[in-house]
């Protein structure tokens, strides 16, 4: 049922590309912690957003691919339902990918930023795919790219190959990791896992991600 009067407006955003033989009755059950959590009965049902300009959950059945861009009223337990939406993507994902949360504190606003107040937004970076390799791809990629979006400000781009290879050298070793313990099914201990965050106590991030 709808929560009101809940501590957090939480956003989920991202693009998963799905297996070919995917259709739409396998991708309503891997959603299933989504759109019970938000009191509905079907993926159909729950699939638009608390805002209207907002796509919500979307499933393109000729690109394979599902598009969210998703916000519901809830609290910390959502969490759980992330933790059974990644271990279902990852059962039909195609390839990696990422998935963005943001949890928005529902009573902050601009005027207890003013007085000093702080916020309890809060951010997570989830990564899903078919398999580890899949995942670190995803999240080698995206890590190259912040580290080079940052370093661009202070060396030309054409500089940074070497930096892009020692990272290529940390996610490898990582792998090499996994198959040696023989714990491909388990997510790498740490911030770099599955599932990386941290407090939004800063600025804040914008409401809507399209």
């Amino acid at each position: 049922m709808p929560r009101y009067n809940a501590p957090f407006e939480i956003h989920v955003h991202g693009q998963v590309a799905l297996r070919a033989d995917v259709r739409f009755e396998q991708l309503q059950e891997a959603l299933k912690p989504l759109w019970k959590y938000a009191g509905a009965r079907s993926l159909s049902d729950g699939a638009n957003s608390s805002y209207e300009d907002e796509p919500g959950i979307k499933f393109d059945a000729t690109e394979h691919l599902l598009q969210m861009c998703w916000t519901v009223a809830g609290d910390h337990d959502f969490r759980q339902a992330l933790d059974e939406l990644c271990m279902n993507l990852n059962d039909i994902a195609d390839s990696g990918a990422a998935v963005e949360v943001t949890f928005y504190d529902a009573e902050f606003d601009d005027e207890d930023g003013a007085q000093g107040g702080e916020s309890r937004d809060d951010f997570l970076m989830l990564f899903v795919g078919p398999n580890p390799a899949a995942i670190m791809q995803v999240q080698r990629d995206l890590l190259v790219q912040d580290v080079i979006n940052l370093m661009e400000r202070h060396f030309d781009g054409a500089e940074l190959s070497g930096v892009v290879a020692e990272v290529d050298k940390l996610f490898s070793q990582r792998f090499d990791a996994l198959v040696n313990s023989l714990a491909l099914g388990k997510p790498p201990s740490g911030p770099g896992g599955n599932h990386g965050g941290g407090h939004g106590g800063g600025g804040r991030k914008p409401r809507h991600l399209h």
